[in-house]
Formats: structure tokens, C-alpha cells, sequence
């Protein structure tokens, strides 16, 4: 005989299901922390492969033309020729597959500066970050070649 104290479970309590959902809260948590830091990551690689690519753009030109372009020129000297004493020198445009300078990964203009503070002998370029501003830390940090 089986004696039936009105225990009869046929489901979830209140408190288990609550326990289920704040252990889902916190997966979920975990998971998005650990794809936004990804996000950040990758937005600095695609940044450094654009100034890898502008670099290497820059660098063809000036074999070409013989500098690089002034800083009011700037880097749509890559995409159409500036003005030069000989127009016949420029043989661009010096960025494959584009039709726009890109921008970088956070919607901003890269920075070029010709003749460079950093680097007065060539050029200065650069991201300013997700932020826009100089300096910065995380995923505000500048963004520049030197930091391979």
C-alpha cells in the first residue's frame, strides 16, 4: 500500500525554476563578455591590416611619383592623381578592389600626416580608435603599425 502524504510532483517548484534561470543569466553573461572582447580584437586586426594596406599604397606611389602625398592632398592621392609636374608619373589607383579611402573600423577617417610628426623623414599614419580621440586605452587606444 502506498500512502500519499499530498506530495504528489508533477513538475518544477517555484525556487528550482529560478535557480535554472539565474544560471542561465550568468552563462550568457559569460558568453556575450567574452564575444565583446572579441569584437574588439578584431576591429584592431582589420585596423592594421587597412594601415598595412595604405602603406604599402603609399610606398608604390612614391616609387612612382617620387614622395609621398602632401597631408592637404591626402590619401585619396591613392585613389586619384594629385596635382604634379608630371601628371604621366602617377599610375594608380594604388588601392586594389576600392573605390572610397576606407575608414576605419569604428567609422573614422584614418589619420595621415605628410611630412610626419613621428616620423618627419615620411609619414604619420594611423586610427584614433573607437573613441576618435587621441591617446586612449582598450579598445580607445590608437591604432598604428608599430605595435606589431
Amino acid at each position: 500500500m502506498k500512502l500519499n502524504l499530498g506530495r504528489d510532483r508533477r513538475g518544477f517548484t517555484l525556487i528550482e525554476l529560478m535557480v535554472v534561470m539565474v544560471v542561465i543569466a550568468i552563462l550568457a553573461t559569460a558568453v556575450m563578455l567574452s564575444l565583446g572582447q572579441r569584437t574588439v580584437e578584431a576591429k584592431r586586426t582589420r585596423a592594421l591590416s587597412d594601415l598595412h594596406e595604405l602603406d604599402q599604397a603609399l610606398e608604390m606611389l612614391k616609387i612612382h611619383v617620387g614622395r609621398y602625398p602632401a597631408t592637404e592632398e591626402g590619401l585619396q592621392a591613392l585613389l586619384t592623381a594629385p596635382a604634379l609636374d608630371n601628371p604621366d608619373a602617377w599610375q594608380g589607383p594604388y588601392l586594389s578592389r576600392r573605390k572610397t579611402v576606407p575608414k576605419d573600423p569604428w567609422g573614422h577617417e584614418y589619420v595621415y600626416r605628410c611630412p610626419g610628426e613621428e616620423y618627419p623623414e615620411s609619414f604619420d599614419l594611423y586610427s584614433l580608435g573607437a573613441d576618435g580621440a587621441p591617446g586612449g586605452q582598450g579598445a580607445d587606444a590608437d591604432v598604428n603599425l608599430t605595435e606589431e
